[in-house]
């Protein structure tokens, strides 16, 4: 029997949701792990236990829809520069790395104590 729309999507953000579990369990130091669609949409997202957001609900909304758009927009540039791969922003409290698959977004936040995110790249790969 084939599955309805809905029930592919309730499989879909289910998945998502494994993935999300997958990726924090990567490094302590992960605060925050999200999956946004290429509007912005938060699809599902975790925060690490006992941490406090740094932003608020209003705040969020708009750091995701300018990731997404971010995203969506490098695509310009996918025959002149290649295929974005991923994106880092540093922040002096947070680093943050974008990850694009197939029109989904991860959206994963680290303390700033880690030095350097290049190692995470590939675990991310093979988990998404």
């Amino acid at each position: 029997m084939a599955m309805t729309p809905e029930q592919k999507w309730k499989n879909s953000i289910l998945e998502y949701r494994k993935k999300c579990q997958k990726i924090m369990k990567i490094s302590v130091s992960i605060r925050y792990v999200g999956v946004i669609n290429e509007y912005g949409r938060t699809l599902t997202g975790m925060i690490k236990p006992n941490i406090k957001p740094l932003l608020k609900a209003e705040e969020v909304k708009n750091e995701f829809f300018i990731i997404s758009t971010l995203m969506t927009l490098r695509k310009v540039f996918d025959k002149s520069l290649g295929k974005l791969d991923y994106v880092v922003i540093k922040h002096k409290k947070v680093s943050i790395i974008a990850y694009q698959k197939n029109k989904i977004t991860y959206y994963i936040s680290f303390e700033r104590k880690k030095k350097g995110l290049n190692w995470i790249i590939p675990v991310l790969r093979k988990i998404v």
